[in-house]
């Protein structure tokens, strides 16, 4: 695959890339470059860990990337995940493993790295240190919007620790590309900065969207600054707001049939949020929707952006786009919950961290 064809390639999922011209560099220079993408493991997982970041993952390998999938555990017991008890955020963890095994990913061409076994050196904490120097202390309290938490919110001490914790796991790991989620712009933006001044490697940053929640952004909300909009994105810990990875497909169906979908309405709309960014290969695949005879039978596009006028004039009614958008999510989720079903292990994961008491 030539250079061209991968930055076509990893546009089709990004919101943003720092920069497009350092990623191509990557490119030209190195044939396997290693990409990274973090959690907190806590919680039953949702469809944007589940099927966004799979997606993007398969991709991602046929293009010869070697990624690393890193275990915050540490990151996740400062942050209160799971009442910050760190054996039930592994237990956590070694569950979102066999969710991306369910998913179709080969985990044997996944490097899992996990955050308590990284940090257990004292090069780690080093480098930790020199990150720390070369960011103010009102830097911080900005970046906490990384860990899920408010620009002025409350935090404990360790938590304010959790930026630069964040930044030395890009130099530590060797990572050429962050490709995270946006909302963690602010941390991978802080290892640029930091790479210029100590002329460490400097990572381009791939940001893909958020999937919005089921309830949608209303139309009368102004966004005033960039990070206004996270507020509205799907969280495994608002079950009101997400769709699992082990949901039936009845389930499914009555989630979707609740979802916030206007007529003639896309912007906010999550129901296209999902068509656009999980459930269609690109946005150049045909589309069939089936209706009842009376309301004029399947109809067929040719492609998103066909579909996308065709809702804003009217041509589609909601209830026929939940039907569409329940279906294609149930298929790409079956295999999920079969996985789940027939293997033993990943049974007994799911089964535990059910049980677990969700914190924020």
């Amino acid at each position: 695959m030539d250079v061209e064809t991968k930055m076509e390639v990893m546009k089709s999922f990004a919101q943003e890339i720092v920069t497009e011209e350092d990623l191509r560099h990557v490119f030209e220079t190195n044939e396997h470059p290693v990409a990274y993408d973090g959690f907190e493991p806590s919680g039953i997982a949702p469809i944007h860990f589940g099927l966004l970041r799979a997606r993007n993952l398969k991709k991602m390998l046929k293009m010869g990337i070697k990624f690393k999938l890193y275990l915050a555990d540490y990151f996740g017991m400062i942050n209160n995940k799971l009442g910050g008890d760190l054996e039930h955020i592994q237990t956590a963890g070694k569950y979102f493993v066999e969710v991306w095994k369910g998913c179709g990913i080969d985990t044997s061409k996944v490097e899992i790295i996990w955050a308590s076994e990284l940090m257990d050196t004292i090069k780690y904490w080093d480098q930790f240190m020199r990150v720390g120097m070369a960011i103010t202390l009102e830097r911080v309290k900005r970046a906490i919007t990384v860990m899920g938490r408010k620009e002025g919110e409350a935090v404990s001490a360790a938590q304010l620790y959790y930026p630069a914790m964040q930044v030395t796991d890009i130099f530590q790991m060797d990572v050429d590309i962050c490709q995270l989620g946006i909302d963690q712009r602010r941390a991978n933006i802080l290892a640029r900065e930091i790479a210029d001044k100590y002329k460490w490697k400097k990572p381009a940053a791939v940001h893909h969207p958020l999937i919005l929640g089921l309830k949608g952004v209303p139309q009368n909300f102004k966004a005033v600054e960039k990070d206004a909009l996270f507020e509205f994105k799907m969280s495994k810990s608002d079950p009101s707001s997400a769709i699992y990875m082990h949901d039936s497909e009845e389930t499914i169906k009555k989630k979707i049939n609740g979802a916030y979908c206007p007529e003639k309405i896309v912007d906010g709309n999550p129901l296209f949020n999902y068509l656009e960014l999980i459930l269609l290969d690109d946005r150049g695949v045909a589309i069939t929707i089936e209706r009842p005879q009376k309301f004029g039978g399947q109809i067929e596009f040719e492609n998103f952006d066909d579909l996308t006028k065709a809702y804003v004039e009217g041509k589609i009614h909601p209830v026929d786009l939940k039907g569409f958008v329940a279906a294609e999510l149930e298929k790409q989720i079956k295999p999920v919950r079969e996985h789940f079903e027939k293997d033993k292990k990943a049974k007994e994961l799911y089964e535990t961290v059910k049980g677990y008491q969700i914190t924020r």
